[in-house]
């Protein structure tokens, strides 16, 4: 079948790739025209395991083709997928739906009759329905639908060729039947599928983000509470993560969630539901981002008690610039918002990651960017674990060690091997874990105050 991909941002580049490996014909449609060169050349604008080949392969088919041109993608098919991006608004909470309105305002005469536009960006509930009006009046017998991606980077490929579940929004049997043909493969390999109305697809992604999110910042408010019960957060969370009711996925303390979806979708998702007299319903939405900024905080509070209760002229290594591993993706990043705040209480700061080094430097100009762990760790008097890329856990300690100028760890995401990092003489701290007792080179330092978090053994 074909169809157009309109968005070559993170979500549209998978879609498009993946629908062209699968059989589809794919246009993709993007304005900017050096993305659009790159994307042809098969290389991804993004760091995701596995796009760049599954781009060659695409491309290399004939099935995938990339244009600047509105006019050629309503001419190539009669279904359209729209992947832009809705931010967050800068003067509010709400999503910022300018890219999506600019597309239907851009489409919606050029369509061809009997034309569908499936959305596939993320949009405050009713969008689908107001589109629809707009197509009503300027493409008569076009329609729309909604089938939301629930793409977690890092592992987009595979969440779109293998999904846990498809759902789709239509209006019509026609509309049911294209996405249908479209997702064969996945449908016939047992994924399943669920058909509904628009307005329903459009709630799923957000509620499904919501309770992620929900579930992030509940675990990190029990880290709060076992900060100061002098409790493990990260036994805890293991032990209520049996709980099959529950499960261990998203329960584990830290530093919290960042990137460009949970952020700015739970900020929308509240938003929209105060515009349709719902608020009181999902007011808990706001404590949940309460708690997640609160992390970042908590972190630079126990960086500055470590240092005595001042950070100036003080020398922080930094692992992590991505919001998340396997991602050179910084949007809403913790650690570059951690890293920034150390950076203006004085610390002299240098940032290491395997990835966003590049991303990083353009998002937050201010601490070094450095190349390789070593670079970042030399002479520091405290070392910062902020995303939890695999190789921080291939580190030699005891080599380490020898570079820096205390021994210090503050272990933000509770995945580093204490015991190991302790043997090998480093005071180790952590975010809801019981107090270090000084077994290693250094202690807390804290003045006699009370520390907020520190590590205990794992």
């Amino acid at each position: 079948m074909r169809m157009t991909v309109i968005g070559t941002g993170y979500v549209g580049t998978v879609h498009a790739a993946c629908m062209a490996d699968i059989g589809h014909e794919v246009l993709g449609i993007d304005i900017d025209a050096a993305r659009v060169a790159t994307l042809a050349a098969g290389r991804a604008p993004m760091c995701e395991a596995g796009l760049d080949d599954l781009l060659t392969r695409a491309l290399a088919s004939g099935r995938l083709h990339f244009t600047t041109s509105m006019d050629e993608g309503a001419a190539f098919a009669r279904t359209h997928f729209l992947c832009v991006g809705t931010p967050q608004c800068r003067d509010g909470a709400a999503a910022d739906l300018r890219y999506v309105d600019a597309v239907v305002e851009s489409l919606a005469p050029r369509l061809r009759p009997g034309s569908l536009l499936v959305g596939k960006s993320t949009v405050p509930v009713g969008t689908a329905a107001r589109i629809g009006r707009t197509l009503a009046a300027v493409s008569p017998g076009s329609e729309v639908a909604w089938n939301p991606e629930f793409l977690r980077e890092g592992s987009a490929v595979a969440d779109t060729m293998r999904p846990d579940r498809l759902v789709v929004g239509v209006g019509s049997a026609d509309a049911e039947t294209t996405l249908r043909t479209i997702y064969a493969p996945m449908i016939r390999a047992g994924v399943p599928f669920f058909v509904t109305d628009p307005a329903t697809a459009e709630l799923v992604k957000v509620a499904a983000n919501s309770f992620l999110a929900t579930k992030i910042s509940f675990i990190n408010a029990m880290s709060e509470v076992c900060a100061v019960a002098n409790a493990d957060a990260t036994v805890l969370a293991r032990a209520v993560g049996a709980d099959s009711r529950i499960g261990d996925r998203f329960l584990e303390p830290g530093l919290g969630f960042g990137g460009s979806c949970f952020p700015k979708d739970i900020r929308a998702f509240a938003a929209r539901a105060e515009e349709l007299g719902a608020g009181e319903a999902v007011a808990f939405l706001h404590e949940v981002d309460r708690i997640n900024t609160r992390q970042r905080r908590r972190t630079v509070a126990l960086a500055r008690d470590l240092m005595g209760g001042s950070l100036a002229d003080r020398r922080v290594a930094v692992f992590g610039a991505a919001f998340k591993p396997g991602s050179d993706d910084v949007r809403d990043s913790p650690a570059l918002a951690v890293a920034s705040t150390l950076r203006k209480e004085g610390a002299e700061v240098r940032v290491h990651d395997p990835q966003a080094l590049d991303n990083a430097r353009a998002a937050c100009p201010g601490p070094a960017y450095v190349g390789t762990v070593p670079e970042a760790c030399e002479d520091a008097d405290l070392v910062l674990h902020l995303t939890a890329w695999p190789e921080y856990r291939q580190i030699d300690p005891a080599a380490l060690a020898l570079v820096v100028r205390e021994p210090s760890l503050l272990d933000a995401r509770n995945t580093l091997d204490a015991r190991v990092w302790r043997q090998a003489g480093w005071a180790m701290h952590s975010l809801g874990r019981p107090q270090d007792d000084g077994a290693g080179s250094g202690s807390a330092r804290s003045g006699g105050r009370p520390v907020l978090v520190a590590g205990g053994a794992s």
